[in-house]
């Protein structure tokens, strides 16, 4: 927070600013003026563990200059609230109680806004006749919206979706009971993959990863996800979702054998890697 105010040691709090600050230049910028120093790696544990709580809370707002700039941009950044800036410009002095007092007072209305808002910029998906999930905005979110409608449609009509992923909500729809049925029990800090759907009538479990910037089903995943999944009672499916061939084309050496690969803008075709099966399970129990 004293980053979003930009009040380093020398500063009042009445000389608080409100930058528009990215999540590496925070990070920077507490290690140079309060001696805090965080790996460049842990980036993405930052903006999930701490920008997403202060979202959350009201604290800041995120894209501000551009609302519809995905939350997982490497152009994303944050400014406090500008109604707190405001009392915190007039902490320390006579007027903060009272101040503080009225923005308490007026903070459920704020958060209502703010979460309208938010609503307003969010993806719909269809996944139940009568439900809908809203996702981040964002390439990745209009990906995974294809796969639960397009790819659910035609490939695993009928079907059970048991978990969506989401940029700024990590798990935006869990049926954990239905997959704990299947001896599947998750890890909530593990990586998850985007899509998770249970075709009953068949008894797979269809696995896929949207691949918009990074993460097609390669070798190393494939064995991750086998690992993961080692004890389900039903077959596993293995897809690596691109939204169109340009993209594909980025990642076509790393996909995995024994797995299918199913683009947005060709939606009625697979590309199927090796196997005896056109679609369907390779577990040899």
């Amino acid at each position: 927070m004293l980053a979003l105010v930009n009040l380093t040691l020398a500063k009042k709090w009445e000389e608080c600013e409100t930058p528009l600050v990215g999540i590496t230049p925070i990070m920077d910028w507490v290690k140079i003026h309060y001696g805090v120093k965080y790996a460049p790696n842990t980036r993405e544990t930052f903006r999930r563990q701490s920008m997403h709580q202060f979202l959350e809370a009201g604290i800041c707002v995120c894209n501000p200059d551009k609302p519809s700039r995905p939350v997982n941009s490497p152009q994303t950044v944050y400014r406090i609230e500008p109604t707190l800036y405001a009392i915190l410009k007039t902490f320390g002095t006579n007027g903060y109680a009272a101040e503080l007092k009225n923005y308490l007072g007026s903070r459920p209305s704020l958060m209502e806004q703010y979460a309208k808002a938010r609503e307003m910029n969010m993806v719909a998906v269809k996944i139940k006749e009568s439900q809908e999930i809203r996702l981040s905005v964002g390439d990745h979110s209009e990906l995974i919206k294809r796969i639960v409608e397009d790819f659910g449609g035609r490939y695993a009509s009928g079907g059970e979706l048991l978990y969506v992923g989401d940029t700024g909500d990590k798990h935006a729809f869990f049926d954990e009971e239905l997959l704990a049925s299947l001896n599947v029990g998750l890890d909530a800090h593990g990586k998850m993959l985007d899509v998770v759907i249970y075709l009953r009538e068949k008894n797979w479990l269809i696995l896929i990863e949207a691949v918009t910037s990074h993460g097609p089903v390669d070798s190393k995943r494939h064995g991750e996800l086998s690992k993961l999944f080692g004890k389900c009672t039903a077959g596993l499916v293995f897809i690596s979702a691109f939204p169109n061939r340009k993209v594909f084309l980025n990642y076509l050496e790393w996909i995995a054998w024994e797995s299918d690969v199913w683009i947005a803008d060709a939606p009625s075709h697979l590309i199927h890697f090796n196997g005896v099966r056109f679609l369907g399970p390779y577990d040899e129990r």
